[in-house]
């Protein structure tokens, strides 16, 4: 079985390659979600994981830190294994706004992602469109609104 890792790149200092084992670093947060999918009606489900701001802190994102203005226009762009694509704004996963529990999943119902590579969980969310399995891109981009 080989290791499935995703690349977290972009606007960060330390761009690296990680596998849903060397998630379990972070502090892990437990959430259980219901939201509505298109395709197959109401989901109910617990997932495991780090929450993807401590995550994407240790990266070292490319603004000062004490610059809420600057990272007010970070964007996150998350890709899957199966293409499927979702868009976050910093401000959303910063507890300096709006603070939401953004897990980057390690475990559903308590089974391992380790084959499957890790899962975009947005508990705030009422559909699952924003949902990202198999993450195997994360990209942190500060060039939006650059120079407005």
């Amino acid at each position: 079985m080989a290791l499935v890792e995703f690349a977290l790149t972009g606007d960060i200092a330390r761009p690296v390659r990680l596998a849903v084992s060397d998630l379990l670093a972070w502090p892990q947060h437990r959430v259980k979600v219901t939201f509505d999918c298109l395709t197959s009606g109401v989901q109910h489900h617990g997932f495991a994981g780090p929450l993807l701001h401590d995550v994407l802190c240790d990266a070292g994102p490319g603004f000062d830190p004490a610059r809420r203005k600057e990272r007010a226009r970070f964007l996150i762009a998350v890709t899957g294994t199966d293409g499927h694509r979702a868009l976050l704004s910093w401000a959303e996963i910063d507890p300096d706004f709006a603070h939401a529990p953004v897990l980057l999943a390690v475990g559903m119902d308590d089974t391992p992602l380790d084959e499957a590579g890790p899962q975009l969980v947005l508990p705030q969310d009422r559909c699952g469109a924003r949902y990202v399995s198999g993450v195997n891109v994360i990209r942190v981009d500060g060039g939006y609104g650059a120079g407005a």
